[in-house]
């Protein structure tokens, strides 16, 4: 473990010093920068664009970061990527000399790393070659050299949401030149500049007081992202708490049960599904208290995953991935519009999945998915995009392993605890809408509603009681049958005004919710017998459910309703202001019938209100550097319930943050923080009755992140990450004060590299290598066992060339025995067992 960890020192110092050295850079790179002012509308006509000439002739040139080239059914797209500042063409510069398609943009510098031009050969069969230079010290040119003769295939230029023909340079008679604007806008790469949850609007990163980590697609790509877990282990401070392998359940900075939003809205309940990662376009953790913007969350943070949006251009992609132990995987994701006007677009993802796993289980993990969107462009003002997603499972009911001692008990990997036919069902349906209106240019109403509904059932043998002396695990036989429901509208305004020289992005807003859950569970008493060590399995015959005693059978319902005001100010053009404040109230009301924990039945209600303000401040001293602080609280109220069916109170919290955020070149972006949360009155599970809770005083957060990630080198990309933890309980009357938190590692990093050959006759393939290291952790709150530490090395090589694309993937390379979690219930269930030696591969084809 040593050797690991010098390793793993070794590679943190690698890339610390590579951030040094960037740092040292980015002060060249911002003298090239003029501050970054608010897009405008693009232009769709010759006339528009002379317009907005008028208003920016006197503006420093924009840089062109990054070109991209991508070949299509019709044929070249070439992207000229910048950062914030809009780049306009002016189609009327497109001219043909002999075999060349060329266009001349003005105000505008090539920014490129470690080249002063760019050149692409052989794009495809009718190109030879297609060069972007600088013409003089504000004009670039891009030329495409047809091979042989001019190209007939169409070829476009994209800057931002803006597609122009350079085909177009060949009919003269047309007056006007319409652009086409896609409405979207394709992100690639690493580095992800904005990202909606950490204030609502459409914020560049490094203008927000708190700590936001994006995976991309790009990312979920190149690693063959299969479930939410093995995307977040890319994000600094995020760990994954098990849940029995059915729910999502994460830590983030040092707290349990960090919620995971879909597009901003928020799964209520004890047990939420996980999100397929086949309908994602990217996944945003935010860190730190942030029940302003969403209402009752936890104080580490939450999961945004965001869903991929209709197209105006189509694209048609199949893919099946299959791999060890059975795994079998199609997909498919197509989009495209379903008019001539490309106001009315579709987007449709559906996959099915099959897998043995590893486990001594008799069935396997299937999967099936699909998700319809469609995006209704009503006028130039309005927009509306509805869409759905449906997700059956059908899985084993996987309990672990047991606490042995200080450690795991020490059996085979494929041990499990229950009994190979335990299984269980789960039905996911959410659908909605997002409706946007645009008053002006500065004011728009944003309307959005989204239905959940859930249904589970399980039959299983349940570990409660082990003996460590004879390896004897007593088991309770019982089933869970739940359905959950919520219902939730949220209503934004937006707006942008200025008072004097002040400027303002002005957010009010409201959401209402109710969820209700429909609990109900049986059981049998603890006498069905299992030796850990030498297990028989099938020696107890499975009983009637319809003759098995009530465990509990109750009916919850709640209410949420939040308002809330937030202003983000720019004081100066480096110093900006974020402020905001929401109250929520919220009703809580459980009826629980006559059942074994309550012979009676009872009725209990509850109503909780809170005030949580935020406030942050960012001093950008160049524009490549963001210095920030930011203070906010956050409220909680516990659905939970104690073993005599009383609501706990609220879980309060309050937590501070500094950092720095550099650009430390054009597409590499790092963030590094250093946080101190604390939370009251928490809710863990009732040790001596685990489906019930207890409260624990006070716990506390303390600790050091940082996240880098982009392109080092065209071709290179990098996310890494590093969090240093230190989360304990500082006040109970139960825990002993000092004790860590479950499932926090004090030190934890990951690092995922690919290069990709960007030139020649192996120009598509690439490579792929990372680690993930997580450090000794608690598996339960009295600290009475470890789950040790792991490390873990993965690997990938692929090759994409025109519509084809096939890869490999490798994970835990060198088949290391870890443990993932546990479900911090206590020491005879839930250690989630970590999966061995992986392959996936992949082949892929656009239409």
């Amino acid at each position: 473990m040593k050797s690991l960890q010098r390793s793993l020192a070794l590679t943190l110092a690698s890339i610390l010093s590579i951030l040094v050295a960037q740092i040292a850079q980015a002060q060249t790179f911002s003298e090239l920068e003029e501050a970054r002012s608010h897009s405008q509308s693009p232009a769709t006509t010759v006339k528009e664009w002379l317009a907005q000439i008028e208003e920016t002739e006197n503006e420093s040139p924009v840089q062109v970061t990054n070109i991209q080239i991508l070949t299509t059914d019709q044929g070249l797209e070439i992207i000229l990527e910048t950062q914030d500042e809009l780049l306009t063409v002016d189609p009327e510069t497109f001219r043909i000399e002999g075999n060349t398609l060329i266009a001349d943009i003005p105000n505008a510098v090539l920014a490129l790393p470690e080249t002063s031009e760019f050149v692409a050969n052989n794009p495809t069969e009718q190109i030879a070659s297609v060069r972007v230079t600088q013409l003089d010290t504000s004009t670039i040119q891009v030329s495409v050299l047809g091979d042989g003769a001019l190209p007939t295939e169409a070829v476009t230029l994209r800057t931002g949401d803006v597609v122009y023909s350079l085909n177009e340079a060949q009919n003269e008679e047309d007056e006007e030149i319409v652009i086409t604007v896609t409405g979207e806008q394709l992100q690639q790469g690493y580095f992800v500049p904005d990202a909606v949850t950490g204030t609502r609007t459409e914020t560049p990163l490094r203008d927000i007081p708190q700590s936001i980590q994006v995976v991309p697609q790009q990312v979920l790509r190149e690693q063959q992202v299969t479930q939410l877990d093995e995307a977040l282990r890319n994000v600094s401070s995020v760990t994954s708490n098990n849940l029995f392998g059915n729910f999502t359940n994460f830590t983030i900075r040092g707290f349990s049960n960090a919620p995971v939003l879909r597009n901003g809205f928020r799964q209520y309940g004890n047990l939420r599904s996980v999100p397929e990662t086949a309908g994602l376009e990217q996944i945003e953790v935010l860190k730190g208290p942030a029940s302003i913007l969403f209402g009752d969350l936890q104080p580490g943070g939450a999961i945004n995953v965001v869903s991929k949006q209709p197209l105006a251009e189509p694209f048609y992609e199949a893919e099946i991935q299959v791999g060890s132990r059975d795994f079998f995987r199609p997909r498919i994701d197509i989009t495209g519009p379903l008019t001539t006007e490309e106001n009315l677009r579709y987007r449709f993802n559906a996959l099915v999945q099959n897998d043995s796993g590893f486990r001594g289980f008799d069935q396997n993990y299937e999967r099936f998915f699909l998700a319809p969107v469609l995006a209704w462009e009503i006028d130039d003002r309005t927009d509306i995009t509805f869409d759905l997603g449906f997700t059956y499972d059908k899985q084993p009911l996987d309990f672990g392993l047991v606490a042995f001692g200080d450690g795991v008990v020490d059996v085979p990997r494929d041990r499990i605890t229950n009994e190979p036919a335990d299984e269980s069902d789960t039905t996911f349906l959410n659908a909605g809408y997002l409706l946007e209106h645009r008053f002006n240019e500065n004011w728009r109403l944003v309307n959005a509603f989204r239905y959940f509904d859930q249904s589970y059932f399980a039959s299983f043998y349940f570990p409660t009681i082990f003996d460590e002396e004879t390896g004897d695990l007593l088991r309770s036989f019982q089933t869970r049958d739940l359905d959950f429901q919520t219902y939730s509208l949220q209503t934004n305004i937006v707006g942008e005004f200025t008072t004097g020289a002040i400027g303002h992005t002005l957010l009010f807003g409201v959401d209402l919710s109710r969820q209700t859950e429909n609990f109900f569970g049986q059981f049998t008493p603890p006498i069905s017998p299992l030796n850990i060590f030498d297990p028989v399995y099938g020696a107890t015959p499975r009983p009637d459910i319809a003759e098995l005693p009530t465990l509990v059978d109750n009916f919850t319902a709640q209410n949420r309703l939040g308002v809330y005001l937030q202003d983000q100010i720019d004081l100066f053009d480096n110093l900006k202001l974020l402020a905001g404040i929401r109250y929520d109230t919220v009703e809580q009301r459980r009826e629980q019938n006559p059942s074994f924990t309550n012979e009676e039945g009872s009725e209990v209600t509850q109503s909780d209100d809170a005030f949580t303000p935020r406030i942050g401040l960012v001093y950008q001293p160049i524009p490549a550097i963001s210095l920030y602080g930011s203070y906010s609280r956050s409220f909680n109220p516990n659905a939970v319930t104690t073993v005599t069916g009383d609501f706990l109170e609220p879980e309060r919290g309050e937590g501070w943050e500094v950092g720095v955020k550099a650009e430390l070149n054009p597409g590499l972006f790092a963030t590094l923080a250093y946080y101190d949360i604390r939370k009251q009155n928490v809710a863990t599970s009732d040790p001596v009755n685990p489906d019930f809770s207890v409260a624990t005083g006070e716990q506390r957060s303390q600790g050091v992140e940082l996240d880098l990630t982009g392109e080092l080198l065209p071709g290179w990309n990098l996310i890494a990450a590093y969090a240093y933890t230190d989360a304990r309980v500082t006040q109970d009357t139960d825990i002993p004060t000092g004790n860590r938190l479950v499932n926090v590692p004090r030190h934890s990093a990951s690092l995922w590299t690919t290069y990709t050959v960007q030139t020649g006759d192996l120009q598509g393939l690439g490579f792929g290598v990372g680690f993930n290291y997580v450090g000794n952790r608690l598996g339960d709150l009295e600290n009475t066992y470890n789950l040790g530490d792991y490390f873990l090395t993965n690997a990938a090589i692929f090759y994409q060339r025109d519509r084809y694309r096939v890869a490999l993937n490798f994970r835990n390379i060198f088949d290391v025995n870890h443990f993932v979690a546990s479900n911090a219930g206590g020491r005879t269930s839930g250690i989630q067992v970590g999966a061995p030696f992986t392959v996936i591969g992949s082949l892929s084809v656009e239409f």
